[in-house]
């Protein structure tokens, strides 16, 4: 599949002037813009949505928020994702729309989603948060890790140094999938940890790896349900987060055998249990 190299720079360089002086200089932001998501099936185009991301990954992200909401069944479904070639868009325009072709006898989402919604990039699509919606969908229970809570607990160690834009801006999240080697396969950046877990489990996907039977997916920031609910979806094993979790994050875990921990700092961390 081809790469999203068009994409803006996800870092931009802007004038700033500290509280304590009456110099001017220079300091380095997250780029954060519109990425619109289309859907083509056959002849028709349509779409999906539009997400607030760092530009970088974006057919990645494109590729893991399709799996993660049931558009694709089966890897084999995902035809291509490109950037949009229409010459009528100028090349800024075109890098901010994304293509996703899916087999055209590929079913529809068990959830009907509105034709144009807007994926924020601080929380997932409304409506998600029902337990019953992914049974339906036939998400199964996830595979037992075979790692134990304390190799689980020094994983977060493998985003130290990988987080070339955190270390420029301080201003985004951090999503990693480790193997069950304990090797950091992928890792992602992105303004929206929805978006950086996306990415990760997009790249999977498009490398054929689904399900991540025995994998962990690392983030930086809070552990809610939609962080989750991609997870399971992906089939990976165990989730690992720097902050902390929610009450409806910790009951699905529970509920598709997914191993969670959170507040995972300095080789320590704490797991949350089925009730």
């Amino acid at each position: 599949m081809p790469s999203d190299e068009l994409a803006p720079s996800s870092v931009a360089r802007v004038k700033v002037q500290k509280t304590d002086s009456d110099v001017t200089s220079s300091d380095s932001v997250v780029v954060e813009e519109p990425l619109e998501i289309r859907i083509k099936r056959g002849a028709s185009e349509d779409q999906l949505g539009i997400t607030m991301r760092t530009p970088g990954a974006d057919l990645e992200l494109a590729a893991g928020f399709l799996w993660g909401e049931g558009f694709l069944k089966s890897p084999d479904e995902l035809i291509s994702v490109k950037v949009c070639a229409d010459k009528s868009l100028s090349l800024r325009q075109r890098a901010n729309v994304v293509i996703a072709e899916i087999n055209e006898n590929a079913e529809e989402a068990v959830r009907i989603l509105e034709r144009r919604f807007t994926i924020t990039s601080a929380c997932g699509v409304c409506g998600s948060t029902n337990i019953s919606d992914l049974h339906k969908r036939g998400v199964k229970k996830v595979e037992s890790t075979k790692h134990s809570i304390q190799e689980l607990a020094q994983m977060v160690e493998l985003l130290d140094g990988r987080q070339k834009i955190f270390e420029k801006t301080g201003g985004l999240h951090a999503a990693a999938l480790v193997n069950p080697e304990g090797v950091a396969v992928w890792v992602r950046e992105d303004v929206g940890r929805h978006n950086a877990v996306d990415k990760v489990i997009g790249a999977a996907l498009m490398d054929k790896k689904l399900p991540l039977a025995d994998w962990t997916l690392v983030v930086s920031g809070r552990v809610g349900y939609e962080l989750v609910q991609k997870a399971v979806c992906a089939g990976i094993s165990a989730l690992v987060g720097v902050s902390a979790p929610t009450s409806l994050a910790v009951d699905l875990a529970a509920e598709f055998n997914l191993t969670l921990l959170a507040f995972a700092r300095g080789g320590h961390a704490k797991q949350y249990l089925p009730s």
